[in-house]
């Protein structure tokens, strides 16, 4: 694996699960952990470990949770500072941004906590869920979003899998009408709200002036946007895409996309979401994924 290839992904916070930490819990790397606890006031460490389903769900907890615990797991691999490109999913869009030199940790991790508290704040004011479609493509998808009233494209996730969110009834709505439409199922997620849909305005009007005062530079690693699958010509564009991508479709489909041809993929952090949803998109890529220390076996490079 040359750095030259090498891209780190990460994913957004419907990875985590039950004691998801705790394999990490003697490692060296779980002083990251520590630090983005200590600089967040999150009781981090605790959630990882022996948080309960409903605290992990909450958007407040998960967020820095997933970012504490994806940037454990990257400096666990090694391979920090080392790639050519990163990507994320929705939250995963800001480790990878520290991943790759074009915003500190601090910033970082101030950004990740507050955005989780500004979304959760959002969910209570508009509640509301999301559902991943199975079958069907993104034109599909925006057929639904005219028949189905307040439903809106979430995630578009890679061939077959598109992500709806909006209110519970509009939910319900789709639902029971996702045969009819051309799906094959549609499959409830454990979230805390409808993320990027018009019900997180609330969330991009308050937290919107805090990616204003941070400060994004030139990193080591390009890092591909979310909302357009680009790269942006200058970091300060960072503020307008991250703020656009509470409210608009996550096009993950599309960052794969951009990638070279034949990159090596790591994903770092809980679960293998990614892993599953890369293979889906590009047959010309390597992809593995670093969520427990056994899986760090044969993942760096060479000094």
């Amino acid at each position: 694996m040359s750095e030259h290839d090498l891209v780190l992904a990460f994913p957004g916070q419907g990875s985590l699960s039950v004691g998801v930490g705790a394999p990490w819990r003697g490692h060296p790397s779980f002083r990251v952990v520590d630090e983005v606890a200590m600089a967040s006031g999150v009781a981090v460490g605790e959630l990882l470990v022996s948080g309960s389903d409903d605290e992990l769900v909450s958007t407040d907890n998960a967020q820095v949770a997933t970012y504490a615990l994806s940037l454990c797991i990257l400096d666990a691999t090694g391979l920090a500072g080392r790639a050519g490109w990163a990507i994320g999913h929705s939250l995963g869009e800001y480790t990878a941004l520290v991943a790759a030199g074009v915003l500190d940790r601090s910033d970082g991790t101030r950004l990740v906590t507050a955005r989780g508290r500004a979304m959760q704040a959002a969910a209570l004011a508009r509640p509301g869920g999301l559902v991943a479609a199975i079958g069907g493509d993104e034109g599909l998808a925006d057929k639904a979003c005219e028949v189905v009233p307040g439903l809106f494209v979430a995630n578009v996730n890679g061939p077959g899998q598109i992500v709806f969110g909006g209110a519970h009834d509009a939910l319900g709505r789709f639902a029971d009408q996702a045969k009819e439409l051309g799906f094959r199922r549609a499959i409830p997620l454990k979230v805390g709200g409808a993320f990027h849909t018009a019900l997180m305005s609330p969330a991009a009007e308050s937290f919107g002036p805090l990616l204003d005062q941070a400060s994004f530079r030139h990193g080591h690693a390009q890092v591909v946007a979310n909302v357009d699958g680009a790269v942006p010509a200058d970091p300060s564009q960072w503020p307008s895409l991250l703020r656009r991508q509470l409210t608009a479709r996550v096009r993950f489909d599309a960052c794969v996309q951009a990638l070279p041809i034949g990159s090596r993929i790591v994903e770092c952090g809980p679960g293998k979401v990614l892993q599953g949803l890369v293979r889906r998109i590009r047959d010309d890529v390597e992809v593995r994924s670093v969520g427990e220390p056994d899986d760090l076996e044969g993942i760096g490079l060479p000094s």
